[in-house]
């Protein structure tokens, strides 16, 4: 019985209990600052940091934390966790990733036929695509279908998160979703051959709105 689609939609699914609906990465802060106020603009903001962020940093080095665990290449496992953590530009981003890491390593102790690698556990702290990495690598799932599945579930989450602080409506949404998607395919292209020393997370307008969130008075959402 072939079970990786089964296991791949299970990973990817808003019921994969982590606390990603509350967070916004920043949009939240773009909305009340203006930069965000319409589908238009949300679909470009959310464009311009899967294509300019994710894409260039996150998906090639999730990518690279499977093939790690596939491998059983701890000390890589390590060192990308470490990595990652550290490219946190915020106490609010950085705070969300320990806390779905630690979301996803409390869950995967809870099913019983998951195997947990020790050296998961000697992680210090875990960040969220580590604990994804290891499910994806653990239930065989292909690198490429892993990492779609990642940013499309990234993709829509951000979307969620627009319906509720703009607002805008069930259509737009789905609208700004079918654009995404469209684009997701080639970020994973491009995410697959971007050798590491060309990877960056330069994203100041981010690093700003994640930042500016922290104080801003009224909130939805944690990040």
């Amino acid at each position: 019985m072939n079970l990786v689609l089964p296991r791949l939609l299970q990973l990817a699914s808003p019921a994969l209990p982590v606390g990603a609906y509350s967070y916004s990465q920043g949009l939240e802060w773009a909305v009340e600052s203006g930069l965000v106020r319409d589908q238009g603009s949300a679909q470009e903001w959310v464009t311009g940091l899967l294509e300019e962020g994710l894409g260039r940093f996150e998906a090639p080095l999730l990518a690279s934390l499977q093939r790690a665990w596939a491998a059983f290449a701890h000390r890589e496992v390590e060192r990308l966790n470490a990595d990652f953590l550290a490219s946190r530009e915020s106490s609010e981003l950085r705070a969300e990733t320990v806390q779905m890491g630690y979301s996803l390593r409390r869950l995967w102790h809870e099913l019983a036929d998951f195997p947990v690698p020790p050296e998961f556990d000697a992680l210090p702290e875990v960040s969220f695509p580590a604990g994804w990495a290891l499910a994806a690598a653990a239930w065989e799932i292909p690198v490429r279908d892993s990492l779609t599945a990642y940013l499309w579930s990234w993709c829509e989450n951000q979307v969620m998160a627009a319906l509720k602080a703009v607002p805008l409506g069930q259509a737009a949404g789905q609208r700004m979703l079918l654009a995404l998607g469209s684009r997701v395919p080639t970020v994973v292209e491009q995410a697959l051959d971007l050798p590491e020393e060309r990877w960056s997370n330069f994203c100041p307008g981010l690093a700003l709105a994640c930042s500016r969130h922290e104080t801003q008075y009224s909130r939805l959402f944690r990040s």
